[in-house]
């Protein structure tokens, strides 16, 4: 059974590269994305993901406050994936003491450089 995995991030280019870099894996279904949680939370509500990849900076609300509020009402397994979340920064222990199972900090080049490093043209 397929891993159903939910992408949260303002860029279009980062969900797109998200997106494209998980459909290659066949124990990955792609649930869906969105641009920012309050678009996510309805979404999530009806087609509950298995995990959830989770930016921090997004416009009407962010992502630690979404992380802390799914958290409360529904647990999910959440993989924060920001340009925030560096090896010990205030944001990434933040999320992992909201209940953030992973981080994953986003690279700080180009996207589209490093998306071509990836193979996701």
């Amino acid at each position: 059974m397929a891993i159903k995995v939910y992408v949260v991030d303002d860029s279009a280019v980062v969900r797109q590269t998200l997106l494209h870099l998980l459909q290659g894996d066949p124990d990955i279904e792609l649930a869906g994305s969105a641009p920012n949680p309050l678009i996510a939370g309805p979404a999530i509500a009806k087609n509950r993901p298995d995990v959830l990849l989770l930016d921090i900076e997004m416009p009407g609300m962010d992502g630690l406050t979404f992380l802390r509020q799914i958290m409360a009402e529904s647990p999910i397994a959440t993989v924060i994936c920001s340009t925030l979340t560096t090896d010990g920064s205030k944001a990434a222990l933040e999320a992992l003491a909201a209940g953030a199972v992973a981080i994953v900090a986003k690279p700080r080049l180009g996207l589209s450089s490093f998306s071509k490093t990836r193979g996701a043209n």
